[in-house]
């Protein structure tokens, strides 16, 4: 196990970010797709995102980032149900990397 997955697995503030940003994701992919959303929670719950869903997963916390430390003359707001930062963005692609992913 590399250095960088044990941290991950020993970082409950990690693990809680990504608890935290999969089950929005989870959400939001089921308004738009349900049989999507099905199958990534089946695999979240085994514990093994397909790659398909570990790449949608990746995208969208990448294009969900709210807390970007700009003003609102300095870039745009982006609304969503969930605060995230660009740390929280690299946690969870740490965790997929984590998880052999390539993101």
């Amino acid at each position: 196990m590399s250095d960088e997955r044990m941290r991950q697995e020993n970082d409950p503030a990690g693990r809680g970010t990504v608890e935290r940003l999969v089950a929005a994701w989870l959400a939001e992919t089921e308004r738009h797709d349900p049989a999507a959303a099905g199958r990534a929670r089946d695999g979240w719950e085994r514990g093994a995102l397909s790659e398909q869903a570990a790449q949608d997963l990746a995208t969208w916390v990448t294009a969900r980032v709210t807390d970007t430390g700009f003003t609102e003359d300095e870039g745009p707001y982006v609304a969503g149900a969930v605060r995230i930062t660009p740390s929280d963005k690299d946690t969870v692609h740490a965790w997929l990397r984590g998880r052999g992913h390539a993101v």
